[in-house]
């Protein structure tokens, strides 16, 4: 896959993350890549403090609308080949 498709394809489910790391082009877009595994990594957060009643439920539902946000915020990104960070998980680098 080249840049752009690898791009993408990582902000697709976490299925997309893990064929576009082995099977796309992990130089040019690493920065997607990152992008996209920080953005999965706060959703799946903000899902186990969805279990926590009434406070969990009122702060898991803003997380996870917030990480919606940036997840679309990425998804546009990618699509222009762009690397623009999302709000506040975007300075969060996993790979290096």
């Amino acid at each position: 896959m080249d840049t752009k498709t690898t791009g993408w394809v990582a902000y697709i489910t976490w299925i997309g993350l893990i064929v576009a790391f082995c099977a796309g082009d992990k130089e040019g877009a690493k920065f997607h890549l990152n992008q996209a595994l920080v953005i999965f990594i706060a959703a799946l957060a903000g899902s186990i403090v969805m279990f926590i009643p009434i406070i969990g439920w009122i702060v898991g539902s803003l997380w996870i609308v917030f990480v919606f946000v940036c997840w679309i915020l990425g998804l546009i990104a990618a699509i222009n080949q762009e690397e623009k960070e999302v709000p506040l998980l975007g300075q969060i680098k996993i790979l290096k």
